[in-house]
């Protein structure tokens, strides 16, 4: 494998930088890790509608000379991608029907969610938005109206910031996005979802750890880690230091075909996420988003994976299986999504 950075002071500083360093081209990243140029053709020879982007330090983390990376089957374009499968949709999670305009969602009771910005640090080719319409749907656009809303709906507790990434918001941008909804009096928690501290630890700054400890609100982060792999030793002083400052860590996972679909993958990445001071959340099963097919798993895997973990983890490490089903109140049980 590719020896990833170690973190410094610098790095920590300047994480702005290593993210326009990102690689957009996968003939690029292909030749980084000694592999052939037109293995993956026809996708790496077309510009497809959801291009692609992967940070320096993520591709550190595959290991050269293998078509079969799990990391990098997550990134790299496939002409499967191309392939239309009945079911397969731009809308897989029902966020138009959430939507209460200007970027802010409610899909459940109690909870509502800011699409802050579509920009990512790294396009998974899973991804459950991918074709979602960022340019007139996120919340950056104009504050006004959807603090308006959330003021008016006292019935709403926790916020929850997603995208794209809300982490790829500057410190101060994220800092006065945090402090607009700490004055709302009835919100209590705050929830990020972020993959970015995974595919660049060094987002995980002072600054961020700062704004996110100084708000009255309960904030946890629930990080996007799918493969053992993925987690860096980089990783580990960000992530002590968003401990130590009082935010509840959380992982959710997706399940994917040649990816992390064995049970023996995931019960090292549960065992490992703790080690590093995060808690197994969601392990979710994928979304059918069109272009993304080829990472389904068959129920008959997932029940064998699901048996698997609840045998060999004690029950705070078992990730819940869960399918998100447009309409529903709430996540449901994979079990249960099949009635």
């Amino acid at each position: 494998m590719i020896t990833p950075r170690q973190p410094t002071d610098k790095t920590q500083s300047d994480w702005r930088h290593h993210l326009a360093q990102s690689i957009t081209d996968p003939v690029e990243l292909l030749r980084l890790l000694k592999l052939p140029t037109d293995f993956s053709a026809p996708a790496c020879q077309v510009e497809t509608p959801f291009p692609f982007r992967v940070t320096r330090h993520y591709a550190s983390l595959m290991e050269p000379n293998n078509p079969d990376d799990p990391l990098l089957r997550q990134v790299l374009p496939s002409a499967d991608e191309f392939t239309e499968v009945t079911g397969y949709q731009l809308d897989p999670v029902g966020d138009a029907e959430a939507s209460l305009g200007n970027g802010l969602l409610q899909k459940y009771q109690g909870r509502a969610l800011l699409v802050t910005t579509g920009a990512c640090a790294i396009h998974c080719r899973y991804c459950f938005r991918r074709h979602y319409p960022y340019a007139e749907n996120h919340a950056l656009r104009d504050w006004r109206p959807w603090l308006e809303k959330l003021r008016q709906r006292t019935d709403i507790k926790e916020m929850i910031l997603s995208g794209g990434d809300p982490l790829s918001l500057s410190d101060q941008r994220l800092g006065e996005l945090i402090a607009q909804l700490g004055d709302i009096p009835h919100l209590q928690r705050l929830r990020l979802h972020s993959r970015l501290p995974i595919v660049l630890p060094e987002r995980i700054s002072a600054e961020l750890v700062n704004t996110l400890s100084e708000t009255r609100l309960n904030t946890s982060l629930v990080l996007h880690c799918n493969h053992p792999h993925e987690l860096s030793p980089s990783l580990r002083p960000g992530l002590h230091a968003l401990r130590s400052a009082g935010i509840t860590l959380l992982n959710q996972s997706v399940l994917l075909a040649n990816v992390n679909d064995d049970a023996d993958i995931l019960k090292h990445l549960s065992e490992r996420l703790f080690t590093y001071g995060v808690l197994p959340y969601y392990l979710h099963l994928l979304d059918p988003v069109q272009g993304a097919a080829h990472f389904a798993v068959t129920d008959q895997k997932i029940a064998e994976i699901q048996a698997a973990l609840s045998a060999g983890l004690p029950g705070y490490l078992v990730p819940r299986m869960v399918r998100e089903i447009p309409g529903a109140a709430a996540k449901t049980p994979w079990l249960e999504s099949l009635r």
